[in-house]
Formats: C-alpha cells, sequence, structure tokens
C-alpha cells in the first residue's frame, strides 16, 4: 500500500505587504511589509508597477515546488495599514484568489527584532492590518510572514515604536531583516 502524502498547502498566487503608503513611513517599522516587498520586487527585476484596486502591484514569474511555473502578484495597498484589507480583498476578487492562496508579510512586535517565521492561518495577535485582512476576506485562512520587531522600551508606546524613523544600526538590522523576510517568502512560492 503506497504511504499517504500530506495535504500540500495551496500554490501562493499574491503576496502582499503591509505597510503605510507615505514617504514619512518608508523608514518605520511598520512598513516592514513594503520593504519586503520591494526587495522581491528587485530580485525578480520588476520595472513596472501599475495602480489595481486601491495597491501597487506588480507581477512576478516563480516555479514552485511542484516544478510549474506561475505568476505570482506582489501587492502593496496603499490605504492605510487598519484598513489595508479592502485593497486587498478587492485585488484577490479581481485575480479570482481563494484566501488561502495570499501570503501577506507584516511587522510582528511579538517576535524578537531580526526574526522572521512563516504562519499559517489563525490568530491575528492584535494587528489591526492582520484584522482588516480577515474581515474584508471574510477567513484567517490566509499564510503569514511574521517579520520580528520586538517590543518597544520601556514604557513607550508601541504606535510610537513602529512608527518612529529607523537610522543607524536600526536601520541596517531593519535592512537585514528585510533580506530574510524576502529569502522565507521566497521559500514559500
Amino acid at each position: 500500500m503506497p504511504a499517504k502524502q500530506a495535504p500540500r498547502p495551496a500554490p501562493v498566487r499574491i503576496v502582499c505587504g503591509l505597510g503605510n503608503p507615505d514617504a514619512e513611513y518608508a523608514r518605520t517599522r511598520h512598513n516592514a511589509g513594503f520593504a519586503t516587498i520591494d526587495e522581491l520586487a528587485a530580485r525578480h527585476g520588476v520595472r513596472y508597477w501599475k495602480s489595481e484596486a486601491g495597491a501597487q502591484v506588480a507581477s512576478i514569474a516563480t516555479t514552485g515546488a511542484d516544478g510549474e511555473r506561475r505568476e505570482v502578484l506582489l501587492a502593496k495597498p496603499m490605504s492605510y495599514m487598519n484598513t489595508s484589507g479592502g485593497p486587498l480583498s478587492k485585488l484577490a476578487r479581481a485575480h479570482h484568489v481563494r484566501p488561502e492562496e495570499i501570503l501577506v508579510v507584516h511587522d510582528e512586535v511579538d517576535l524578537a527584532a531580526g526574526e522572521v517565521k512563516l504562519k499559517l492561518g489563525g490568530g491575528l495577535n492584535a494587528h489591526n492590518g492582520l484584522r482588516s485582512i480577515a474581515d474584508k476576506l471574510g477567513s484567517r485562512d490566509f499564510a503569514r510572514v511574521q517579520f520580528g520587531i520586538g517590543r518597544p522600551p520601556g514604557r513607550m508606546a508601541v504606535a510610537d515604536y513602529v512608527l518612529r524613523e529607523l537610522k543607524g544600526g536600526f536601520l541596517e538590522d531593519f535592512e537585514l531583516t528585510v533580506q530574510r523576510a524576502a529569502d522565507l517568502v521566497e521559500q514559500t512560492l
């Protein structure tokens, strides 16, 4: 009798990075998702972004674990983090993509700075961007790459911590984590 194979997760068709669209947020922890999407775009030679469904979207070609070549959309919702579910759900509907075919890259305070982790479905860890996505998709069954930023020091408010501009060694460490997050995304495609 042949061995039973474990079920495989659905192939990823959209990789969505979370962030805020204004230039003042570009070098902040909260834009970890956007930074990872930009790194993936650079690695795949993306030269053209289009505005679609309230997001900046680019297409890359990839070969999955099954050996099949397919198109994957990179997306950066141009709404603010807390309303990113609207653009992502519109994009998913337009391309007939199910929640389990979506991978979201987001900042995660409950993961040590510099760590990256793949999570399939589950809780939202009080992350307003994830909450918006789950609400608009009507499902929590999307994958996530959690980009560890750690907890704020002392009594600093989380909002101040995630929106503070990164400089010097903090920016260098952040950029190294962007590389690791992009590596992890590529391993899931």
